[in-house]
């Protein structure tokens, strides 16, 4: 349950009139009180002799008592309760109790007997509005200080009493929501989101990886965004706002938002401290890193220079170092999930964009990033747009599953990092993100792991028993689990690769397994295969190799001896 307090007016009956009528687009449907200050207010929705203006008379009537100069001139308190959309059906009755509990919870009525004058309309089955006059009729204002924070701390008990969906409780540092409006205006037109949401998302990517303002804004433009900017006599940016060019006013003028208005996070200074530089060279906590990467292709070379950074901040939260490091460090990963979706094949886009809406929530806390320690992954960000998008096939295909792997990972300790401060909703938008790129891992690892485990089935059975020896000496404890799953075909490939590539398969093994978090794995081969092939630098996509002249000729030789013996089928007959 999710109550909105909306900005103060001074029009009681302007606000009616909206109440009662019929919505932008006609989406208001019987209109109706559920509950006022003295159970007696008239119902211009119900009572036939009822009026609007007579309901805004009554309400406004302590405000008329006082001498002009001193009525506030913005007196309507507005405030808008809504259910969750999987929540049931209430009745006008319990929508009552909770109007009389959200304004006695935030001073408007707080139950003395001298509250402020209001009542609550209900015009759609899972939300109200409760309107008020900021007059007690004691003549005083009531003291309805940070009367959002105790509306909401209000809603937590009234979801546990009503057995209602229980949303997380906020810190403040939220996105602002698309209004009523917003919404109303993109259905109008035919788009599949709010321009806040669309230029929300378009900014963000913008900033993945960028390195300067001037960067910044080019991308900004390159989008198709509509880009103004404030600049100092000295000639720096101060300041940008941006619009889509459809956006436009009654006067056809485009309809610009700053970036601190579409996030907090969006403002300019906040997007400048990310171009933050440290002078020693870029490096990461994971020891193995290799100088350059196996991989052929741009794409696929991206990913797995992030796959090392995004290992490397896992590392990082998970050692609980440095608050302003680990905020830095879920900060640029939202960087790298806008890139990412960015420049993934169609097969995983869909995915990897609700992955990185969701982590954008992660990504804010009110912990100060402190951006300097987290230049691999804004680094590794800025190589994934700049290698352009990937095919989702061969070697950048299985890029983005090692990828992915690690992402989500990194997703589960933002998580755990949050959660052990208390941070809720980033928590939960951690954890909801790491479910989607769950999905785009299982979509983009089917078909390079069916090339991987159709190569361990070949292995010489010799060959195979030696393999699940290594592993039954590395990870006694995990060994059976392993040999069972489906993956321990493609992991007996990679173990012959690891091998073959002058690696000690047993070493190797036992120092993947203990990075850790293999309990939230689906499949524990999978994920040894991509830190193995990761940690020895092992191409991602390795298929059966093409039968050369000399094998085929090493084929028929092994064979000659059955081709010369008779099956009983064909033997002479005597």
């Amino acid at each position: 349950m999710i109550p909105s307090i909306h900005r103060q007016g001074n029009s009681t009956l302007g606000l009616l009139h909206y109440l009662y009528g019929k919505g932008t687009l006609e989406e208001h449907v019987d209109p109706h009180l559920v509950a006022s200050f003295d159970h007696m207010a008239p119902d211009p929705g119900r009572a036939p002799a009822a009026t609007k203006k007579d309901l805004a008379h009554l309400l406004d009537q302590p405000l008329h008592l006082l001498d002009a100069d001193q009525r506030p001139e913005q007196h309507v308190w507005h405030c808008s309760v809504r259910a969750a959309p999987d929540d049931p059906i209430l009745t006008d009755e319990q929508w009552a109790d909770i109007a009389r509990r959200i304004v006695a919870a935030t001073g408007i009525d707080p139950g003395d007997g001298a509250g402020c004058r209001w009542a609550a309309v209900r015009h759609a089955d899972d939300h109200i509005h409760i309107i008020a006059t900021l007059v007690r009729e004691d003549g005083r204002r009531p003291d309805h200080h940070r009367s959002g924070k105790r509306a909401q701390a209000e809603a937590r008990l009234i979801e546990a009493d009503y057995n209602l969906h229980r949303v997380t409780p906020g810190d403040g540092t939220a996105a602002k929501r698309t209004t009523s409006a917003e919404r109303h205006k993109a259905e109008r037109l035919g788009w599949d989101r709010a321009a806040r949401e669309e230029l929300r998302e378009t900014v963000r990517r913008a900033v993945a990886g960028a390195a300067s303002t001037n960067e910044f804004l080019e991308r900004l433009t390159d989008a198709g965004l509509l880009v103004r900017t404030r600049v100092l006599p000295s000639g720096d940016v101060q300041g940008y706002k941006v619009a889509l060019p459809g956006d436009r006013n009654g006067d056809k003028e485009p309809i610009y938002y700053a970036g601190s208005t579409l996030a907090p996070d969006l403002s300019l200074p906040r997007i400048q401290a990310r171009f933050t530089t440290d002078s020693t060279p870029p490096g990461t906590a994971d020891s193995e890193r290799p100088e350059r990467s196996t991989a052929s292709s741009a794409p696929a070379a991206a990913r797995r220079t992030t796959a090392h950074a995004a290992w490397a901040a896992v590392l990082v939260l998970d050692h609980n170092s440095d608050d302003g490091s680990a905020a830095a460090q879920i900060a640029a990963t939202g960087e790298v999930l806008d890139a990412l979706a960015k420049t993934s094949a169609l097969h995983t886009r869909n995915e990897l964009r609700q992955a990185a809406r969701e982590f954008e929530r992660a990504s804010r806390s009110h912990t100060r990033a402190e951006f300097r320690h987290a230049q691999d992954l804004r680094r590794a960000a800025r190589d994934l747009v700049h290698s352009g998008p990937a095919f989702g096939r061969g070697e950048d295909g299985a890029g983005t599953a090692m990828v992915l792997d690690t992402l989500v990972f990194l997703a589960i300790a933002a998580a755990h990092w949050h959660a052990q401060r208390q941070h809720a909703q980033q928590a939960e938008a951690a954890r909801r993100a790491a479910a989607h790129l769950r999905a785009a891992y299982e979509q983009a690892a089917a078909e390079p792991l069916t090339a991987l485990r159709e190569r361990g089935r070949r292995i010489a059975p010799s060959l195979r028993h030696h393999h699940a020896t290594t592993v039954r000496a590395a990870l006694p404890e995990l060994a059976d689990t392993v040999l069972a799953e489906p993956g321990w075909d493609a992991l007996a490939a990679t173990l012959a690769d690891a091998t073959q590539a002058g690696h000690n398969p047993q070493v190797l093994l036992a120092e993947a397994a203990a990075r850790g978090e293999l309990g939230t794995a689906d499949s524990i081969s999978d994920v040894l295969v991509w830190r193995l092939r990761r940690m020895a630098d092992l191409p991602a996509y390795a298929p059966a190799p093409e039968p050369t002249r000399a094998s085929r000729l090493t084929a028929r030789q092994a064979m000659a001896p059955r081709l010369a013996t008779p099956s009983a089928s064909h033997a002479p007959r005597r």
